[in-house]
């Protein structure tokens, strides 16, 4: 049952990436004891380059993180690789006025969201260097079991462990992970002397090869990431000179792209394979639940995965709040309550972002032209990607609040 009255619960979070840390703050928040267990010696960054949509951003405000400079606002667009635009993310003008973004992402690096979230935590919450190897659960706590022998036990786990999520192997059974057949190449630079539009995001696509650039703020210096997406045999070596290989996908585009890469260093730049492992009908089970990753790994054409997993743990959170956690029916509804609206949501993305790889890159050649042709002369890109998502994603911003 729950009540303002509550018992202080014990959550434990397995995973402290965005997802963990978010689902951290959110249970703080909701006033139970919350631990972080991170089977590295640091909570360290997957990556670097990032855009956040605007309902992360908000929930990243209300959770207590310092969101003061944090990453550009950018207007985006989905361009041809000759500069012609074929489509304009919407947004509406409630949502600009507040957040600066003209229908689209805010840029930032993958490093300074991680120092913030940090910075927000409360001390003695994080624990590093916790190799966790199984986990077991009956109806009065969900236990731990780490590779030293120690045990540790928790009236809610929160499974935060990305795409190779030992909470839901323990949950659901393995299932394998769907090959996107695609990789990118990305990197920033902090050059100045690059003419650019300001506060842009532009999502370029020639015939099989996406190239990209948004505008960023990283610990206030103004600069610029950039990628590049193509087909690729996911069992293959990679590159051996990534830089060289994003020039020379990078200069399929107009300006600015292939000067920014041009003035990339190499030790900036970074690659990733793409994929994800479906769906799945629940999420939670038990005492245990998922979020971000481990729920819903997405490509990053939704440019939403971050964001996604900040989410989830802004409302799992929230869904604790005033439930007595040593009640396994009380848990189990509330958890219910956490899931049940999002799924949807996040399954949307998952799609959209796995068909629109597949639309742009896995097209046959003898198609491709017509293609282009549908989205350089027809409003359909503009529906699909300019106005359906936007709107999406708006919904979400109107539910984050306290």
């Amino acid at each position: 049952m729950s009540s303002p009255s509550s018992p202080r619960g014990r959550v434990a979070v397995l995973g402290a990436g965005p997802a963990g840390m978010a689902t951290a703050l959110s249970v703080h928040q909701a006033g139970h004891d919350v631990v972080v267990f991170e089977r590295y010696r640091e909570a360290r960054p997957a990556g670097n380059v990032l855009n956040l949509w605007p309902p992360p951003f908000k929930a990243l405000g209300l959770l207590g993180v310092d969101t003061d400079d944090l990453g550009t606002p950018c207007r985006s667009q989905f361009r041809n690789s000759r500069g012609k635009v074929r489509a304009t993310i919407k947004s509406d003008p409630e949502i600009e006025a507040r957040y600066g973004v003209g229908g689209g992402f805010i840029g930032l690096l993958r490093p300074e969201l991680y120092e913030r979230m940090l910075a927000a935590l409360p001390p003695g919450v994080l624990r590093t260097n916790q190799a966790v190897e199984r986990i077991t659960q009956d109806d009065a706590a969900v236990t731990l079991h780490f590779a030293d022998g120690t045990t540790h036990e928790a009236d809610v786990l929160v499974g935060a462990d990305g795409i190779d999520s030992l909470v839901r192997r323990t949950l659901w059974g393995d299932t394998p992970k769907r090959e996107h057949r695609l990789h990118a190449i990305a990197g920033f630079t902090f050059a100045d002397d690059v003419a650019t539009e300001p506060n842009t995001c532009v999502i370029g696509h020639a015939r099989e090869v996406q190239g990209s650039w948004t505008s960023i703020r990283y610990k206030g210096r103004a600069g610029h990431q950039w990628w590049v997406l193509e087909a690729c045999d996911p069992d293959a070596p990679p590159p051996t000179d990534l830089l060289a290989r994003a020039k020379e996908l990078g200069r399929e585009f107009v300006a600015p792209l292939p000067a920014l890469i041009e003035h990339t260093e190499p030790g900036n730049v970074q690659r990733w394979v793409l994929r994800d492992r479906g769906y799945l009908d629940r999420w939670s089970q038990g005492r245990a639940t998922l979020v971000g990753d481990a729920a819903h790994a997405t490509s990053p054409y939704a440019a939403y995965g971050a964001g996604m997993a900040i989410e989830d743990g802004y409302f799992v959170g929230r869904a604790l709040r005033g439930v007595d956690l040593t009640d396994p029916a009380a848990v189990a509804t509330a958890l219910a309550a956490y899931e049940d609206p999002r799924r949807d949501h996040t399954k949307f993305q998952v799609r959209m972002a796995y068909m629109n790889g597949q639309m742009f890159h896995h097209t046959p050649r003898l198609l491709q032209p017509l293609r282009d042709l549908v989205f350089d002369h027809t409003p359909f890109l503009q529906k699909v990607v300019g106005d359906t998502n936007p709107a999406e994603i708006n919904k979400q911003l109107a539910l984050i609040t306290d």
